[in-house]
């Protein structure tokens, strides 16, 4: 499946969307992730803090017992130290209950923010009328190329390009 590489507006009005972002509160979020990025894995309580944040409706999937916090470390280690792009996202699908979008989120924020988040409002703003059936490694790797050439053109961190790619959905529904 082709993926598109262009937001629906003009770069210029990327702060403005991103200033306007209201989702929930991402604060723990943001705090998990640094304190992944600090010591190089998430333990399980910031996995949740931030598997929570992306989608409550999937708690039962990633709060499992089989992530347990020695799993959680062991797999996020590997995924937060590995400079193989393949094997930072393939790891972190090998926790139970963490698909596509999800694993974008951990990177997200477990990392220096240089990883968008997979997410069918920020697809849809870049062009992409709906999510693919299954994502690949080569469609996550073509939309995360993207969004850094973007971001890196616009001047804007990642989470400001996130903020606006999510804001501009919303603010267009149904279109």
């Amino acid at each position: 499946m082709k993926i598109e590489t262009a937001p629906r507006f003009a770069l210029h009005d990327l702060r403005a969307l991103a200033a306007r972002y209201s989702y929930r509160d991402e604060t723990a979020a943001i705090e998990a992730g640094q304190r992944a990025l600090i010591a190089g894995f998430y333990t399980r309580e910031d996995l949740l803090a931030v598997c929570g944040w992306k989608s409550r409706r999937t708690r039962p999937l990633w709060s499992h017992p089989s992530n347990s916090d020695r799993v959680v470390r062991e797999v996020t280690r590997v995924a937060l130290s590995t400079e193989v792009e393949q094997l930072k996202i393939a790891a972190l699908l090998a926790l139970r209950g963490v698909n596509w979008p999800t694993a974008s989120v951990l990177l997200h924020f477990g990392t220096s923010s240089r990883y968008p988040i997979l997410d069918y409002r920020a697809l849809w703003s870049m062009g992409n009328e709906k999510p693919p059936a299954s994502y690949t490694f080569e469609y996550w790797w073509a939309y995360t190329e993207a969004c850094r050439r973007l971001a890196a053109e616009a001047g804007v961190t990642m989470r400001e390009f996130d903020r606006a790619l999510w804001q501009y959905s919303k603010e267009h529904p149904g279109q």
